[in-house]
């Protein structure tokens, strides 16, 4: 990982007063992890089933109304000791197609096992992750298209859409754990080189409808997830949602580049 370095810019006898008796209420629901965590491997043959080299943490940072405003991002290697922004290559890894092989999304406690096993230790909560972001790549950001003509429907405040655009190719295990995770219709044969949308989901939030179709764009081109969103009360569950669907799709091989609003 000898491009990382370059990259490097910051090395780091009285009466006892009775005792009350408290029933125990309901457990504190455990934090779920925020951040987005990849293992890069050693470039070569036999390099996507070796050891990885070492860490790559990232966070899209969302704007008020949940389009994504920076990418921030953090690296570790056993070499280096210590983490450090890594801004550079966290642009290529979504460009360069031979580099992204090496990229491989996984959840928190498979980043903090690979940490522990190249000599890390414990990998750090997410709040001290997030101190080593310095300089994270601000993503460019247009006024909202009005692609919906039309005002929000009956008893709703608001109507948005938003789209998350992906890096990579989508497996087809990928393809079907999306579908059963999801229960996704299918409506398009990703066989064939003119289906552009490959599945649609939807789901209930409250009083709030949210309505999403995975598209491939253009033959064997990116992948993208367009969120349809029909908001009663506050727009509090697109944050959470957008963080959601673009996880399992990460989850599945591909590498989120932006999230945008479309109206």
């Amino acid at each position: 990982m000898t491009t990382w370095h370059a990259e490097q810019s910051r090395p780091g006898g009285t009466p006892q007063a009775p005792v009350a008796v408290h029933r125990p209420g309901p457990a504190a629901p455990v934090p779920q992890p925020a951040l987005d965590y990849y293992l890069v491997h050693p470039d070569g043959p036999g390099g996507s089933v070796a050891a990885p080299e070492g860490l790559v943490v990232e966070e899209f940072v969302l704007g008020e109304d949940w389009a994504a405003v920076r990418l921030d991002s953090a690296a570790w290697t056993p070499a280096d000791g210590h983490w450090w922004d890594c801004a550079a290559f966290s642009r290529s890894i979504r460009v360069d197609a031979h580099l992204r092989r090496r990229v491989v999304g996984v959840p928190r406690h498979e980043a903090a096992t690979a940490y522990r096993l190249l000599g890390g230790g414990e990998l750090p909560g997410e709040e001290a992750l997030r101190g080593h972001f310095h300089d994270g790549q601000p993503l460019s950001r247009a006024a909202p298209l009005r692609l919906n003509p039309h005002p929000a429907g009956a008893g709703m405040r608001d109507s948005r859409v938003y789209r998350v655009l992906f890096a990579a190719d989508l497996r087809p295990d990928g393809l079907a754990n999306l579908r059963g995770g999801w229960r996704m219709a299918s409506t398009g044969d990703p066989a064939d080189p003119e289906a552009r949308v490959i599945g649609v989901a939807s789901r209930r939030v409250g009083a709030d409808s949210f309505t999403w179709h995975l598209r491939r764009i253009g033959a064997g081109g990116p992948w993208c997830l367009d969120l349809s969103a029909d908001l009663a009360g506050g727009a509090d569950p697109l944050g959470p949602l957008l963080r959601e669907l673009t996880a399992a799709l990460r989850m599945q091989g591909l590498i989120p580049v932006t999230i945008e609003r479309f109206s």
